[in-house]
């Protein structure tokens, strides 16, 4: 990780913040700058100004210590901590690089065959598709056609006209996605895969550069998705991601509806159309 980015990071949650809402008298009317000062992040976090504007500028780094007290300071949760010492190489969770490209685990693709009527997907570290089920492919898109470079699912959100009309809130959902793609860098920031991948997003969309710069994170790990199918009209959806036990960083993607909902009878004739296409 660049010295640098750890500075942009402070930059843009202090810039969140307002006085009021961390208990700072406001001074003044006219604020020169967007959030909170240098000055006012130095004294929730006890340090100098001096300390604080070299750390922000990547000339000293912090100290565990100092770190737990910027996270207080600055507000962050949990996804933001975790990240926040990431960036800074304070933890001892880093996955080593991997030379070969991801498979998916055998325990892994036998749970995809068995999830019949559940659109499941496994994800690899840069958020790759690594595998589907046939109810992904019949609610989301035929993955088998995409080439693997480009089957990412930050990347076909983005790129994709068929899975970005699918998501009936695609602005929420994709903000979503770039901060838990921004989650995942921090855990391997100088992979070249993923500096491709953010690079040719960047250029090519305008919402990513913005939402990418504002360096928010989170893991996703759960939320409701509504989505608009061609085929079977509109769901609500339960979308949980369930982390492999193997540190391997695959994740499993799962979208379900509560039976007896308008959206799990969609689900079913989802899956019995997409079954019934199969065999033809």
């Amino acid at each position: 990780m660049t010295t640098s980015e750890l500075g942009d990071f402070l930059k843009a949650r202090r810039a969140e913040l307002t006085p009021r809402a961390v208990g700072l008298p406001e001074l003044d009317g006219l604020r020169r700058v967007r959030g909170l000062r240098r000055e006012e992040v130095a004294l929730l976090a006890a340090i100098s100004v001096d300390y604080y504007t070299r750390l922000e500028r990547g000339r000293v780094a912090a100290s565990a210590s100092v770190l737990a007290t910027l996270a207080r300071a600055l507000r962050l949760d949990d996804d933001q901590e975790a990240y926040l010492y990431e960036i800074a190489g304070k933890s001892d969770a880093r996955p080593r690089r991997r030379s070969a490209p991801q498979r998916v685990r055998p325990a892994m693709r036998r749970l995809l065959d068995q999830l019949t009527e559940s659109p499941a997907i496994v994800l690899g570290d840069r958020m790759d598709v690594l595998g589907w089920n046939t109810a992904a492919s019949a609610l989301f898109t035929d993955f088998a056609v995409i080439p693997a470079r480009d089957r990412n699912y930050v990347r076909l959100l983005f790129t994709n006209p068929a899975v970005r009309a699918l998501h009936a809130d695609w602005r929420h959902d994709a903000r979503d996605a770039v901060a838990a793609l921004r989650m995942r860098a921090a855990a391997d920031p100088d992979d070249p895969g993923l500096a491709r991948l953010v690079g040719d997003l960047a250029v090519r969309d305008e919402d990513f550069r913005t939402w990418w710069a504002e360096h928010r994170v989170n893991n996703a790990a759960f939320g409701t998705k509504r989505y608009r199918h061609p085929v079977v009209g509109d769901l609500t959806l339960d979308c949980d991601v369930w982390g492999s036990p193997d540190g391997s960083g695959q994740q499993l993607m799962i979208v379900t509806a509560e039976p007896g909902t308008p959206s799990h009878d969609a689900l079913r004739i989802l899956a019995s159309w997409s079954t019934t296409s199969a065999t033809r």
